[in-house]
C-alpha cells in the first residue's frame, strides 16, 4: 500500500481559508488559526444578516406604505385619519393583491397612481379621500 501525504489538500485548505480571510485586520487575515475562527464567525454574520435584511426590508416597506396612507385625509365615520391597518384591511376588501414591495414602491416612485390606489381602498372602506398635500 503506497503512503498517502497530505500535506498538499492541507495547503489548498488553509489557501482557502486564507482566501476568505482576505481583508480582515491584523493576524487574522495571514494566521491560519484565527483566520478559520474569523472566516467562521463571518460566515454566522453572514447567514444571520440573510434573514434580518428580508425583515428590515419588510418594516421599511410597512413605514414607506404607512407614511404614504397618512399624508391623505381620509374622512371616517369617527373622523380619524385612515392608518396603515385599515388601508391593508380595505385592499383585502376591495380584492386588490398587490405585496407591500410594489406599494412602497407606487408610494415614493409614482404618487398618482398611489393615490387612485388609496381611492379605491377608501370607495371599499366606505370612506372619503381629500388630498392634503
Amino acid at each position: 500500500m503506497s503512503r498517502v501525504k497530505r500535506g498538499v489538500t492541507t495547503h489548498a485548505r488553509h489557501k482557502k481559508i486564507l482566501k476568505a480571510a482576505k481583508g480582515f485586520y491584523g493576524r487574522r487575515k495571514n494566521t491560519i488559526r484565527v483566520a478559520k475562527q474569523s472566516v467562521d464567525r463571518a460566515g454566522q454574520h453572514a447567514y444571520i444578516g440573510r434573514k434580518l435584511r428580508k425583515r428590515n426590508f419588510r418594516a421599511l416597506w410597512i413605514q414607506r406604505i404607512n407614511a404614504a396612507v397618512r399624508q391623505y385625509t381620509v374622512t371616517e365615520a369617527n373622523g380619524r385619519p385612515l392608518t396603515y391597518s385599515r388601508f391593508i384591511c380595505g385592499l383585502d376588501l376591495a380584492g386588490i393583491t398587490v405585496d407591500r414591495k410594489i406599494l412602497a414602491d407606487l408610494a415614493v416612485r409614482e404618487p398618482e397612481a398611489f393615490k387612485a390606489l388609496l381611492d379605491k381602498v377608501a370607495a371599499a372602506l366606505g370612506e372619503s379621500v381629500a388630498a392634503t398635500a
